[in-house]
């Protein structure tokens, strides 16, 4: 997808709850049906929409607090189903930091995460309805809840930014997948 737009609502794609292979079933959503959603039944179809890392995809999320910790651990979730356990911990960090400035400074209502795999990288996007791009902003060291998000997007991650989507944005880091030597000899 292109980005998400208030318009394009119906046109998200994730399975109904119940499916046991979502990722094959290719229901439309609207955003009703995200809400109507618990947590569970919301991580259980992210993860199945984007485990394939020759596809990447994109899953529908509501713009709300909870999605972050959704997020977490759909990252989560496919990271240990690809064997990238070295970067559970960051990636599951930068997602929440992501998510979490998506739901608060966009005001869209919905919002798309991808998680991309490619040889010697691993990429994940947050994509939201609004074009204002993200700044990294120093906060004061105290007396600020708020403020340090990127900069520790900015600290973590090999390489993040933001790009400009027809109906939109993505923010995204990227962070360095360390290939065990003779793990491709052991796949084969």
């Amino acid at each position: 997808m292109a980005g998400i737009g208030e318009a394009t609502l119906a046109s998200h794609r994730l399975a109904p709850a119940g499916d046991d292979d979502l990722s094959e079933t290719g229901g439309l959503v609207v955003l009703a049906d995200l809400e109507r959603m618990t947590s569970e039944e919301l991580e259980r179809a992210c993860v199945a929409l984007l485990r394939d890392p020759a596809e990447p995809r994109e899953a529908p999320l509501p713009s709300r607090p909870a999605s972050a910790a959704v997020a977490r651990r759909t990252v989560l979730a496919l990271l240990r189903l690809w064997g990238l356990h070295q970067l559970l911990e960051a990636g599951e960090l930068l997602t929440g930091e992501l998510v979490a400035n998506a739901v608060r400074h966009t005001g869209g209502r919905i919002i798309g995460l991808r998680v991309i795999r490619r040889p010697g990288w691993l990429r994940v996007e947050v994509r939201d309805s609004s074009r204002a791009l993200p700044c990294l902003i120093v906060a004061n060291e105290t007396g600020y809840a708020t403020g340090n998000g990127l900069k520790l997007v900015d600290s973590i991650a090999e390489r993040w930014g933001a790009d400009l989507l027809p109906r939109g944005k993505a923010v995204w880091f990227e962070l360095k997948v360390r290939e065990r030597a003779g793990s491709a000899n052991s796949q084969a």
